[in-house]
């Protein structure tokens, strides 16, 4: 090899090594910062001035910091959705609507297992507002406390007793049944009334309910007699009805052949065979109209005359007074498969009017998980559906209730199906059952049950959407032929004349066949978020996802390497010093990278700037020694001959 190649291979083995061998991170980054294609990070190292490098640290800083914050946005709105409405005109099939009468039960056949109940609660009547008989519109003075009460004790009051309270002096009040005032302990619980007063009034009616052996109570106060007469009444109600065989309740409520005095459906006649009967513990017999025990029922116009028509009969006469305050019958729209909750979403139908319901089918598709916490059948939600029905957010709210009350209080609630293997709640069997329900109650409204958290909505569903209007009916002119007709035509079933206020007229029909489907789809796809994600990478650092591979390889592998590769040679190094004796140690030698010889300035001087340069210093020129003339001198090289090369003398 050439000297000079030498030279180069030496200096070239000295000098810093540069790129992902680099010895030290620092000249790791500034290898990087030169090299990478982000405008930003070459700025800092090649800018000349300090407030100029800052400036683009602080720029390349910002920029990285809004990248994150726009990616985890995107990240973040990656599982949004976006709805869509369609509106389809198509036939169109038909809910099923199921009817009930306000009246559960005939009060002539319910009216013996009644007769204690009643009669305490006229007394009770008696004694607060003066009055005895249901019919007596003639307000009397009250009665003493002590007059009302003639005969044996009474039981009802005895077991929940009706109070006055005094809203001055809540701690007492005055009890019904013996007319004195005696201290009342437990949480008070006031419920507004339905019924407004004008006039203002001191003092509160309601009931103490307590858990039998302990000293549990809870105080339940009213605004309104009205209210708390009826609640406290609905309380024993449900005790002695729960305790009526199913079989004996179906023949005391209402048949389909007396409830439906006509029927229509798309310009055909129907009848009771139509429809099938669904007993509620506080309705009594409902009857559906198309259900899916029968025959799918569609429409192909809209109009009130092609729907469902039918005329109720509605018996006034057979109404319990103290169980329901208003006439008329209840209806409910539902799908086929789902089960009619009459007492909450139900609408009521006035006697002497033709009510007329228009309705507009909506269909509504959610997506799931992720996107939601719906659920497609109810399978994934932990509370056992105790309806024989599809699964819906009531159901599952109704079935969490009836099962917390079923393990709480030994009984269910008698207005809900029952759960397996347990009974409805009456006082016989289960003595706290009153003060366990209520509580169990507030508990609920209060989502301290849980149910609220645990129960999801389905991911599927119908619903109708329901505009009522009201006619009266029959009219003026029509009311004496069209009431003859109808009785001659339930003579056997009814077997008196008929009156307006006996009747009610239903109409529920599509208002017209468009279907509007309602549908959530993925706003973003994975395909989208990269795109996203190079768009915002390009826009504020001029990069792609090379240069994220780049990053990642840079400060992550080789930075690793690097920190990795000095702990091994301070290992070594101290691992050397230990086997190896103590020596003193030798000055270190110049490298390339330290010799000041080799450093080179990159930035070559101009013609003025050398100028101004100090002169080098003399150097002193070594003069030329006087020739040595003794070495011109001729001196023989070898003075003795060697003896094996001597020449042998000729003889």
């Amino acid at each position: 090899m050439a000297p000079g190649e030498k030279i180069k291979a030496k200096i070239k083995k000295n000098l810093p090594v540069r790129g992902p061998q680099a010895p030290t991170i620092r000249e790791l980054m500034r290898w990087y910062c030169l090299k990478t294609n982000t405008h930003g990070c070459r700025r800092i190292v090649v800018s000349r001035g300090r407030l100029r490098r800052l400036l683009w640290i602080a720029f390349t800083l910002t920029a990285v910091a809004l990248i994150f914050w726009q990616c985890a946005l995107l990240v973040l709105s990656f599982y949004t959705v976006s709805v869509s409405i369609k509106i389809h005109f198509q036939k169109l099939d038909f809910p099923a609507v199921t009817i009930c009468n306000i009246n559960p039960y005939k009060y002539s056949a319910v009216k013996p297992l009644l007769a204690d109940l009643e009669q305490e609660t006229k007394a009770a009547l008696k004694t607060l507002y003066g009055f005895s008989e249901i019919k007596s519109r003639k307000r009397r003075e009250a009665q003493p406390w002590s007059s009302a009460w003639e005969g044996p004790q009474p039981k009802f009051l005895h077991l929940i007793p009706l109070m006055v309270f005094d809203e001055s002096e809540t701690s007492k009040a005055t009890d019904f049944l013996t007319g004195q005032k005696r201290k009342v302990s437990g949480s008070i619980i006031h419920k507004a009334a339905d019924v407004m007063h004008v006039q203002e009034s001191k003092e509160v009616v309601g009931f103490q309910l307590c858990s039998n052996g302990t000293s549990h109570c809870a105080v339940y106060t009213f605004s309104s007699g009205v209210n708390a007469i009826q609640e406290w009444y609905k309380l024993h109600y449900m005790n002695i009805m729960a305790q009526v065989p199913l079989e004996k309740k179906v023949n005391m409520s209402y048949s389909a052949e007396e409830l439906l005095v006509t029927c229509f459906f798309d310009g055909v006649s129907c009848d009771a065979r139509n429809f099938t009967l669904f007993h509620h513990p506080m309705y009594g017999n409902c009857y559906t109209f198309n259900n899916k025990e029968n025959e799918t029922h569609s429409t192909s116009m809209g109009g009130s005359e092609y729907g469902l028509q039918v005329i109720l009969y509605i018996n006034e006469e057979e109404y319990n007074p103290f169980l329901v305050s208003s006439t008329g019958a209840k209806v409910i729209v539902h799908r086929q498969d789902e089960y009619p909750f009459i007492e909450d979403v139900g609408t009521e139908i006035e006697t002497a009017m033709a009510t007329s319901i228009g309705m507009h089918l909506t269909e509504s598709f959610k997506l799931g998980e992720p996107y939601s916490q719906c659920t497609e059948d109810g399978s994934d939600v932990p509370i056992d559906n105790i309806y024989n029905a599809a699964y819906s957010l009531q159901i599952c709210l109704h079935s969490c209730f009836q099962t917390k009350m079923v393990e709480r209080c030994g009984c269910a609630q008698y207005s809900q199906p029952l759960p397996p293997a347990a009974n409805y709640c009456n006082y016989q069997q289960h003595p706290n059952w009153m003060y366990c329900y209520y509580e169990l109650h507030k508990a609920f409204v209060q989502e301290k049950l849980g149910c609220q958290s645990v129960c999801r909505e389905a991911c599927s569903f119908k619903e109708w959407t329901l505009t009522t209007s009201l006619a009266q009916w029959p009219s003026v002119v029509s009311e004496e032929w069209l009431l003859r007709v109808l009785t001659w035509d339930q003579g056997q079933q009814i077997k008196k004349k008929l009156n307006k206020t006996d009747l009610a007229k239903l109409l529920i029909f599509y208002k017209d066949l468009n279907q509007r489907s309602i549908m959530e789809s993925p706003a973003n796809s994975v395909e989208m978020l990269l795109s996203n994600f190079g768009g915002q990478l390009g826009l504020w650092m001029s990069c792609s996802i090379v240069c994220i591979i780049e990053i990642i390889e840079v400060f992550f592998i080789d930075s690793l390497s690097i920190i990795a590769r000095q702990q091994w040679q301070r290992a070594k190094k101290w691992w050397s010093q230990r086997q190896a004796p103590a020596c003193p140690e030798a000055p270190p030698s110049l490298r390339g990278q330290d010799n000041p010889v080799l450093d080179i300035d990159d930035d070559l001087p101009t013609f003025t700037s050398a100028l101004r340069l100090p002169p080098a210093p003399e150097a002193q020129v070594p003069g030329t020694p006087p020739p040595r003339y003794n070495t011109l001198r001729l001196e023989r090289a070898f003075s003795n001959q060697l003896t094996d090369t001597q020449v042998p003398a000729e003889s």
